[in-house]
């Protein structure tokens, strides 16, 4: 939040509509969903960690090599705990669309998806439609409900909150040298976290944002 330049009428129109979106009820119809990615640094063992044992730590050397990086998609729908997750190469146009897609089939019966993500150049109709064609790539997008965040408002998106889980409970301390491993640790804790349908405690709602901003919202605003 102290990231905020300026309060100005398309950061209050884009944050009261996040903000709504995430006070709607949990509905199968409609379910709201949140989207993010992250860089994952892929560092391996230059010598074999010592693994625990009784009245011993396991340890590893300080010195490691660097492997590259991947990009880890995640998703959840928060009041639902439903978590999605897909580790690619890179993050570009092509990767999201299949991310897009995925999102899709976890919710085949919805009447409309809403989807709550960042300005990324990535994040558009476009993306999906170069990678899809025109007819699949539309219909695709058609599903959702796209809710920007503001510009300097990546805060209001609980995908970051999901993103943070990930990085404490996936990758933790660990040193992850290659891609597939990386997948299988990810696909791992994602079975686990949806069994356990962890939620995000979401409490940050429009009266507390027009309190603690200090401005007024008469009415809802019409959109282009």
């Amino acid at each position: 939040m102290g990231c905020v330049p300026e309060l100005d009428d398309e950061y209050i129109e884009r944050m009261e509509d996040v903000l709504e979106v995430y006070e709607k009820p949990v509905s199968a119809e409609e379910p709201v969903v949140c989207v993010d990615e992250k860089t994952v640094t892929l560092h391996g063992a230059v010598r074999e960690p010592i693994p625990m044992k009784p009245g011993s730590v396991a340890k590893q050397d300080s010195e490691y090599q660097r492997c590259g990086t991947a990009n880890a998609f995640c998703a959840v729908e928060p009041r639902a705990g439903v978590h999605i997750t897909k580790i690619t190469a890179t993050r570009s146009s092509p990767e999201f669309a299949r991310f897009i897609e995925s999102i899709a089939n976890q919710y085949p019966e919805a009447e409309t998806i809403h989807l709550v993500m960042d300005n990324l150049s990535t994040h558009t109709r476009k993306a999906l439609v170069d990678t899809l064609g025109e007819e699949k790539g539309g219909e695709l997008w058609g599903r959702f409900t796209v809710h920007y965040t503001p510009v300097h408002g990546s805060w209001l998106n609980q995908a970051e909150l999901e993103i943070g889980l990930f990085s404490k409970q996936c990758l933790g301390n660990r040193r992850i040298g290659d891609i597939e491993t990386l997948r299988a640790e990810s696909r791992a804790w994602n079975r686990s976290i949806n069994r356990k349908r962890i939620q995000i405690n979401w409490t940050f709602e429009r009266k507390k944002a027009r309190r603690r901003f200090k401005y007024k919202y008469r009415t809802k605003r019409s959109k282009n």
